[in-house]
């Protein structure tokens, strides 16, 4: 059997994990996050790596969530293709109950899975530079650009997944939520729903 995963970014570490040794994996590839500001770019570039594996592989485990943007989009996949079922990371990592469950505790939430939370306020330092490289010139500064961003949100969720550097995740989360001023509570995640995705895949190969 031959299998190829292509993914977001923010599954990488939980991928690795559970792919780890198995010699079924004959081609793994992360796509940058940031294809989620661009929906018609992330579809384009989704169909594109997924068919440039014709041939190669028997199947293919795309761990996405399918939002918006992805809808429909096995359609256009050349080789049999098993996704997620859920909308967004934060639900495959949570699952959809776990996630409904969350918001009703508090609906200004940020969601911080291992991906966010091993990058902390360096990501939103690097997004910002990013967006507006002279921000500090014009007399902006990143936290007034926090504090608009995160206006309204009253907790940070730390989510373990058993993937990832766990010391750098609860550092970096911390510094976060005590910048914001905001609660930080912890839970435990689940790989079950990224497992199931790979054996639909196996399933179709």
């Amino acid at each position: 059997m031959r299998l190829g995963i292509i993914a977001c970014e923010a599954f990488k570490d939980e991928l690795e994990l559970l792919t780890e040794g198995n010699p079924d994996i004959v081609h793994k590839e992360y796509l940058e996050f940031h294809l989620h500001e661009y929906p018609q770019e992330l579809r384009a570039s989704v169909i594109e790596k997924v068919n440039s594996l014709e041939g190669k592989v028997d199947s293919v485990f795309l761990a996405y969530g399918i939002c918006q943007s992805l809808k429909g989009v096995i359609d256009e996949m050349r080789v049999p293709v098993a996704t997620l079922e859920e909308d967004d990371c934060v639900g495959a990592l949570l699952t959809s109950e776990g996630y409904a469950n969350e918001r009703k505790v508090c609906t200004g939430t940020f969601y911080a899975i291992p991906y966010f939370a091993s990058k902390g306020l360096s990501w939103f330092e690097s997004e910002l530079s990013k967006k507006m490289p002279d921000y500090e010139e014009v007399g902006l500064d990143f936290r007034w650009y926090m504090d608009q961003l995160f206006n309204g949100y009253s907790r940070c969720l730390l989510i373990d997944t058993g993937a990832g550097d766990q010391d750098v995740c609860e550092a970096s989360t911390r510094e976060f939520a005590d910048y914001l001023g905001l609660q930080l509570d912890r839970r435990s995640g689940t790989l079950e729903r990224l497992r199931d995705g790979l054996d639909r895949a196996r399933s179709l190969a």
